[in-house]
């Protein structure tokens, strides 16, 4: 099969993988420098060890269909390369965004005819996340027959983009970002590879080192930034960290703002202003920026804390977070970035408290465990001919009646009149309402 035949979306063609994965000497540098053997492969011990269902595949000796999932550049599509080179068997690439149910079929069907000769098939689909449901259900019985051996690989968390039936007949296998030493080895193995820059470059260690940092754990990241920086400099020189600043702008944020990375980072942002810790709380935020997150989603999220995390132990909290979301509404992105940064800091250092949230869940709770009884009939709305006749709003009394303000009367039905939801905590503004909210609680029951 040709190089470009996973982007093809005419008849299906199989080959060999290696055929499939052969990279050309004018390809990418981190094309050719994909890992021929287990021994090249950087990081994934996890996976690779002796005895893992991945090695076996690896080595021919895996029959379980997988799910690779992990962040670009941890070497989803070299794994899959290696399980293809290891096996005799047919090998039929696939990518999800342009080939449709057609394709998936026709794959099939090839290789149900082929099994009967005792010919396998290796079926590689590149981003399966971005397959409609019918386009998934269709594997479905090949992958259960074992008509096929399925070899998916997916950027985003298969949880919430692969059919719980396919997720269910394949091992799903989670790679993770490399450490630096592994991005370390992958570009000094550029470096001095027949395959790679063959010592045509030298690199200073500061430079190595910046660029394990730009590369955030993606080995692909970290030669495409190599390449670039090593055609910024003649034969036999050396790459400085002016020629890797020169020449790579900045680190690409690995975030998705449709998949896992995105919820993974607004959780962390929300549990960092939580705990108080204003400094990860606006890296978080910073990350959401650079990433290009829509700031309204962040504005929103930052007015669900303030009643969340604080609510009465810092009342103005909420005032802040509505401001800010109506500020970055009005004006709009680069500057709402200041407004949410505000905002962020405000609810990061506000005294938390989470009585508000613990109220409305108990009450709620209530409700659905049927706790819900009647309106007492004094509470009940009295403007209407002949509701005194049912005895609405007989015997109410007017809180402004008295000069507290409070009155001993029942507002609770009388399944829940001992009911307490609210239970302030001892923090900020809230440490206030807890010295006089059992006073309240005892003169309004009579008690």
């Amino acid at each position: 099969m040709a190089q470009d035949a996973l982007f093809d979306d005419g008849p299906v063609d199989d080959s060999h993988g290696s055929d499939f994965f052969h990279a050309g000497q004018h390809a990418p540098l981190a094309a050719r420098m994909r890992p021929r053997t287990l021994d090249e492969v950087a990081g994934q011990e996890h996976l690779l060890g002796p005895g893992r269902p991945l090695r076996r595949l690896v080595e021919g000796s895996g029959e379980a269909s997988v799910i690779l999932y992990g962040p670009p550049g941890t070497g989803k599509t070299t794994i899959a390369s290696l399980i293809s080179a290891a096996t005799e068997q047919n090998f039929v690439g696939l990518s999800a965004l342009n080939s449709g149910v057609k394709q998936v079929r026709e794959v099939i069907d090839r290789a149900r005819r082929d099994l009967i000769h005792g010919q396998r098939t290796v079926l590689f689909i590149d981003e399966v996340h971005r397959f409609s449901k019918t386009q998934q259900d269709a594997l479905l019985a090949a992958v259960e027959n074992r008509t096929v051996l399925l070899v998916a690989a997916t950027t985003e968390n298969p949880s919430f983009s692969v059919v719980a039936p396919l997720l269910s007949r394949s091992l799903l296998l989670q790679l993770q970002p490399l450490d630096d030493a592994a991005v370390r080895d992958v570009l000094t193995r550029a470096l001095l590879d027949e395959r790679g820059l063959a010592g045509r470059v030298l690199i200073d260690d500061d430079a190595l080192e910046q660029l394990v940092l730009l590369a955030g754990g993606d080995a692909r990241r970290a030669l495409t930034y190599l390449e670039a920086a090593a055609e910024a400099v003649a034969d036999g020189a050396s790459i400085s960290i002016e020629v890797i600043r020169d020449n790579v702008h900045r680190a690409v944020v690995r975030y998705d703002r449709d998949g896992d990375q995105h919820y993974d980072v607004v959780s962390a942002f929300i549990k960092s202003i939580r705990g108080s810790d204003v400094d990860a709380a606006l890296h978080y935020l910073a990350r959401m920026i650079e990433a290009g997150e829509d700031p309204r989603f962040i504005a929103r999220r930052l007015v669900i804390a303030a009643s969340e995390e604080i609510a009465m132990a810092d009342p103005t909290a909420l005032q802040t977070a509505v401001a800010a979301a109506q500020a970055v509404a009005m004006i709009g992105m680069p500057e709402a970035r200041l407004t949410l940064a505000q905002a962020t800091v405000h609810l990061a250092t506000a005294p938390k408290s989470n009585a508000v949230y613990e109220a409305i869940n108990a009450a709620q709770a209530d409700i659905r465990a049927g706790r819900i009884g009647h309106v007492p009939p004094h509470l009940r709305d009295g403007h209407y001919e002949g509701a005194k006749k049912l005895g609405h709003a007989v015997g109410y009394l007017y809180p402004h009646d008295d000069a507290r303000g409070v009155v001993a009367q029942q507002y609770l039905p009388d399944e829940l009149a001992d009911a307490e939801y609210y239970r302030p905590k001892e923090a900020g503004a809230e440490k206030r309402i807890a010295e006089y909210i059992g006073r309240l609680r005892r003169i309004v029951r009579g008690k």
